[in-house]
């Protein structure tokens, strides 16, 4: 398992190596001026200039590559133009708070797309198969930006019951474990929750239903095994499948969330990443991407070795 486990890690540095520079490439190559938002329009030719040599974005491009990529190795992911301070607070603290509501929107939806798909495999063409399935549908229809919009309005403008915008009454700077707090959390994690819910309940009926229609489920039951211990295998060949599917949700929350969090004002990754692109801040950009898209090839390292655990067979084939 150990000598598995650290193979996979060796296979995730080349992986690491192309998602930095696809990031610092994709970031380059998009228009705009990097300075805009810190240079005055009627700023003078030497003025740019010495502001380009500072930022070394006067220098060819595999060289600026080459001095980034040298820095991040060593943690430094540079200083943002437009506040001036350490890119790595800046998306650390971003960082920290898209995880909170992204860790908590998984939960809720594996555990709601895993009832739903389990009910939904064990009575196929039933009702409950149909209603699981719509509501399974309609998680991965519905526009989450409209749909949280929309929560807003009934649980926060005409019921009262939750506010509707923020990380806390102190912000996030504050943020500490209490209802108080909390409560900024259920509306953009129950928002973002849709998603994966819809996603990991079709795959768990999928799941359940490939599963029940094998030759080793009726032998079980042949054998007198109770329903209960039926369900306790179906359980454990489907969770490496599902499990992946989760770890994969979570990914994606991370980094698509951008859109959630200007809906309700969060202070996270997709709130960062969307004002860095419109401020043209350059290294605040490629650090929050950097961030993002390393914490996904992490996260389907760990989601790899878990599965593993569960299911010996990958390791063996």
């Amino acid at each position: 398992m150990l000598a598995y486990a650290i193979k996979r890690t060796l296979f995730t540095l080349p992986i690491m190596l192309g998602v930095s520079l696809v990031c610092f490439a994709l970031v380059h190559l998009a228009p705009g001026d990097p300075l805009v938002s810190v240079l005055p329009p009627d700023a003078s030719q030497a003025i740019k200039e010495q502001m380009m040599a500072l930022y070394g974005f006067d220098r060819p491009y595999h060289e600026q590559f080459a001095r980034w990529l040298a820095r991040v190795a060593q943690g430094d992911l540079g200083t943002s133009i437009r506040t001036g301070r350490p890119v790595s607070l800046e998306v650390g603290k971003a960082v920290g708070n898209t995880l909170m509501i992204a860790t908590l929107a998984t939960l809720i939806g594996f555990v709601l797309g895993t009832l739903f798909g389990f009910v939904a495999g064990y009575f196929r063409d039933s009702w409950l198969d149909k209603a699981a399935s719509a509501a399974a549908v309609f998680g991965v229809s519905v526009p989450h930006y409209w749909l949280g919009m929309i929560l807003v309005i009934i649980f926060a403008v005409q019921l009262g019951w939750l506010p509707p915008t923020g990380a806390g009454p102190g912000g996030s700077e504050a943020w500490v474990w209490d209802w108080v707090h909390v409560q900024h959390l259920i509306l953009p994690a129950v928002t973002m929750s849709v998603i994966p819910m819809g996603i990991i309940a079709r795959t768990v009926r999928a799941l359940v239903a490939e599963i029940l229609s094998q030759e080793f489920v009726a032998g079980l039951r042949a054998k007198g095994l109770s329903e209960f211990g039926v369900f306790r295998h179906v359980v454990k060949n489907a969770a490496p499948t599902a499990l992946a599917v989760m770890g994969i949700q979570l990914g994606y929350l991370l980094g698509g969330s951008i859109l959630i969090e200007t809906v309700f004002s969060w202070p996270g990754s997709g709130l960062l990443l969307n004002d860095a692109i419109f401020q043209r801040d350059l290294p605040l950009l490629q650090g929050t991407i950097l961030v993002l898209a390393l914490f996904f090839v992490v996260l389907n390292l760990a989601v790899d070795v878990m599965q593993t655990t569960l299911d010996p067979r990958i390791q063996r084939a």
